[in-house]
Parts: C-alpha cells; structure tokens; sequence
C-alpha cells in the first residue's frame, strides 16, 4: 500500500489506487511493446507510474495538480511531466503511435474519452479505469439501457472491450461505487467515422430525447430520405434512438445533414 501525507482534493476528484497488484494488473493489460510513447493521465501518487518505469516505454504524463507533480518529479526526476488539465490539452498534437493509460477522475472521465479516442490520430492503444457505470456505458451495445451517445461515439472510433471490475477498497479514499478498466484499440481507418462533427450533432439531438420516437425527435429534419434510409435498414419512424447502432448512426449523420445542407443552399 503507498503511504503519503497528501490531502486527496475533493475538487480533482481523488481517489487514489493503493494496491501494487491492481496496478501492475492495470500496466500490464496495456501490453506495451518496449520503448513505446506511453501518455499517463494523472498519474496522481504514482501507483501506475512506478510499472509503467519499469516496463521500458518512454513514459510522459499530464498532471492538474502541481502539489503531486512536484511529487512526481522528486521521485521520477526523467519524468517527462506536464502540469495541466487533460480536458485542455492539445490532442491533436500527439503525432505518431501512442499508448495511453489513465485511472480517470470519474467526474471527467466521459469528456476525456470523448477527445482521446476522436482527437488523437495514431492511438495505438488505450486503458482507462473509470467508474464501472461510464465503462458499462461505453462497452454498450444498441437495445441495452446504458447504451447513448457515449458508447456510439466511442465506438465509431476504437473497439472497446471491458477487462475487469476494481473494488472499492483498493483506493484513498474509498468511493462509494465500484471501477472498471477499459481498453481501446483503434478501428482500421476504413471503419472510423469521417463525420465527426455531424456524428456529434446527431448524438446531441437524439440523445437528449431518448424515450422519443426517431419521428417525433427528427420531424424538423425530416425528408424523404429518411423515410426510404429506415426502410432499407430495416427500421421504423417509431423507434428510438437505442435501437440504431453505431454505424447506423454515422450514416444517418451524413444523410441528414447532407441533406440539410443541400436544403440551406436551395432556399
């Protein structure tokens, strides 16, 4: 178990793991070649950070907290650490393959995801540890209550596969809810979305009233189109968002708002 003496701050959202064997189980299931770029996510104590050292990858990590940082570099002086917030960061920058790895803040884990697997061009692969009720959510598949905007726009870009469930006694303090760790590997080119912004509208509209009929959610948009793209789906007017998977949504995107905009130009 680590010791430490510093205050976890409710604000970050901390809650650190303490138990070397969830740790080193975490690193692992990462599966790294030797001398990879590995991005750490709030290294926090360092629980990750201390196999990660030890596996050979050339380790950086993003850190909000400057009290750890500072700790971190003491303990790690080659760590290659920058101190600021993972929701501000400059994704697209990360040119290359990357490896990321993170035991997320629950209360910012969905929008770091969110941008990681869309935002970063040569993910190679990703862990996360998240609140096991986000990985049900992102590991979900269409029909099931925890499926939404989150597990499409996830799964429009990386397959996802959820590994093992964390307790919550392996953490400082301890949460009053279980973890689960995730892993990401990039979809081939081929199969990602290329209507990312379209992809997102879509998501926000439909998922914003999911108990509606796709008719009633869409009747601002709709067309003709739509009618006969549900028909050869195998879909009605009526059913819900939960019911269309993600490729179908990525292409309902494109037809949508092809559509609209070829509407804006007419009129």
């Amino acid at each position: 178990m680590i010791r430490t003496t510093h205050r976890p701050k409710r604000s970050l959202g901390q809650n650190f793991l303490q138990d070397q064997g969830t740790a080193a189980k975490i690193v692992a299931s990462l599966d790294a070649p030797t001398n990879a770029r590995v991005l750490e996510i709030g290294p926090g104590q360092g629980a990750l950070t201390r196999w990660l050292n030890q596996s050979g990858c050339t380790l950086h990590a993003l850190e909000k907290d400057a009290d750890l940082a500072a700790e971190l570099k003491a303990r790690w002086p080659d760590l290659s650490l920058l101190v600021m917030d993972a929701l501000e960061f400059p994704w697209e920058r990360l040119h290359g393959p990357w490896n990321i790895i993170g035991n997320l803040p629950y209360n910012v884990a969905s929008p770091i995801i969110w941008d990681v697997v869309s935002r970063v061009s040569d993910l190679e692969r990703g862990i996360f540890m998240v609140q096991k009720e986000v990985a049900d959510r992102i590991a979900a598949i269409p029909g099931n209550r925890s499926y939404g905007a989150l597990s499409v726009w996830v799964q429009s870009h990386v397959q996802v596969r959820r590994l093992f469930v964390v307790g919550p006694h392996v953490f400082y303090p301890r949460p009053k809810i279980d973890s689960a760790v995730i892993r990401f590997l990039p979809l081939p080119n081929e199969e990602r979305t290329t209507c990312g912004p379209a992809l997102r509208k879509l998501l926000n509209i439909c998922f914003q009233q999911r108990r509606k009929q796709l008719k009633t959610i869409l009747r601002s948009f709709w067309h003709e189109y739509l009618t006969m793209w549900l028909i050869d789906q195998g879909l009605k007017p009526e059913c819900r968002p939960e019911e269309l998977s993600p490729k179908q949504f990525q292409h309902l995107a494109q037809l949508l708002f092809a559509v609209e905009a070829v509407n804006h130009s007419v009129t």
